[in-house]
């Protein structure tokens, strides 16, 4: 059981590192030629890693996506409501949208979510 525990540790410090690594090389090949900034060291794109997790990843154990492939929609009233239309709903939703978007009403008007006439179907 230790060895195992040991096995994952390395791995995972190996990836952590393997990122850094990568991060740091397209840091340094793309930016100061694009945006004229200073290169980066190892420890600097660790760093970045770093904060890029802490904004935009949370610290949830959710996968490498973090979570976007499993449990995300969970208690999103959005998609709650689309999964209870029926299919019938679903395409006049859709036929709806597309036709705003061809008049270029991309938000405002057309189908409502929180139309009481999927709960009718129900």
């Amino acid at each position: 059981m230790k060895k195992h525990v040991f096995t994952h540790v390395m791995m995972g410090l190996a990836a952590i590192a393997a990122f850094s690594a990568v991060a740091m090389l397209l840091w340094n090949w793309l930016m100061p030629v694009i945006f004229g900034l200073a290169a980066i060291s190892f420890w600097q794109a660790l760093g970045l890693l770093a904060l890029a997790r802490i904004l935009f990843g949370g610290f949830g154990h959710r996968g490498m996506m973090g979570g976007c492939m499993g449990g995300m929609h969970s208690g999103n009233p959005i998609h709650d409501k689309w999964m209870k239309m029926t299919d019938e709903q679903r395409k006049e939703f859709i036929k709806r949208r597309r036709e705003h978007m061809f008049r270029g009403h991309f938000f405002g008007g057309g189908f409502d979510f929180d139309d009481d006439s999927a709960k009718d179907n129900e």
